[in-house]
């Protein structure tokens, strides 16, 4: 699609209520095979849904014949909401919304960093609420981050960073991808303690492809090998890219993802 294009196709979905209620913007690729399972993008912490491995979803997607559904969280990209709001349950809560409203009954969720961990919840949350029609043939989950706050965030704050959360509510710290800082809020660490998933044995009940490079300064190879020992009755390929960031947005590394999708689809 073009810029042009995606914007007219762009539908605003309203989840939550009352004060709770925002907008979300989504784009839905109609699938031409109803043999293939629907492509459900989930995005990063700031990130959006026009990023280059959700268009390279979307391009699989047109390639193959299958559906593809993309969405920005509230607070990301052209979803309404505030960021400093948002929580794992949040964008939990809207991801299944968009899956709900759109009513694909086969999937393959592809998660990005954080959307790896909503993914897994998401999982979670469908067999929780025995939506029996609804079934996830696949993950494919890029750099994921299931547990980053209390993993890798929680255990590393400074004293600076735990007065800031305990004074204002948040702190903030120099992003290497946007001049914008990263916040990261007292609402969402806490909230983050109530979604973890590498507590036991995660069931997804689908094959799983996780694509992570060793040069990810964000999420440690070693927390992809973690997440994999979580994962003991699925199906688990793990790709170990060993120059590749935390972005995985090379020719190279998309190529990986075309792949681990092409598989997940067939």
């Amino acid at each position: 699609m073009t810029e042009e294009t995606q914007a007219a196709a762009i539908k605003n979905l309203v989840v939550g209520s009352g004060d709770a209620a925002r907008e979300i913007a989504t784009l839905h690729r109609p699938g031409l095979d109803a043999s293939r399972p629907a492509l459900v993008w989930l995005g990063g912490y700031r990130s959006d849904m026009s990023g280059t491995k959700a268009l390279e979803m979307d391009r699989v997607a047109a390639e193959t014949g299958a559906a593809a559904l993309r969405f920005d969280y509230s607070g990301h990209g052209q979803s309404g909401g505030a960021f400093r709001d948002g929580t794992i349950s949040r964008w939990l809560e809207e991801a299944l919304a968009v899956i709900d409203h759109y009513g694909y009954r086969r999937l393959v969720l592809v998660g990005s960093s954080m959307g790896g961990w909503i993914a897994l919840r998401a999982v979670q949350e469908l067999v929780k609420l025995k939506t029996a029609d609804v079934t996830v043939q696949g993950m494919v989950l890029v750099a994921p981050a299931p547990d980053f706050t209390h993993d890798l965030i929680e255990p590393n704050l400074t004293d600076r960073e735990r007065a800031a959360l305990a004074e204002k509510g948040y702190f903030e710290e120099v992003s290497e991808y946007s001049p914008e800082p990263n916040i990261f809020t007292r609402g969402l660490i806490e909230d983050g303690r109530a979604n973890r998933v590498l507590t036991g044995m995660i069931e997804t009940g689908c094959p799983v492809h996780i694509l992570q490079g060793m040069a990810d300064p964000d999420v440690p190879w070693r927390h992809a090998l973690k997440l994999m020992e979580h994962l003991p009755a699925d199906d688990v390929v793990l790709t170990l890219v060993r120059d590749g960031d935390h972005r995985l947005s090379r020719p190279q590394d998309l190529a990986k993802l075309a792949a681990a999708l092409h598989a997940m689809l067939e």
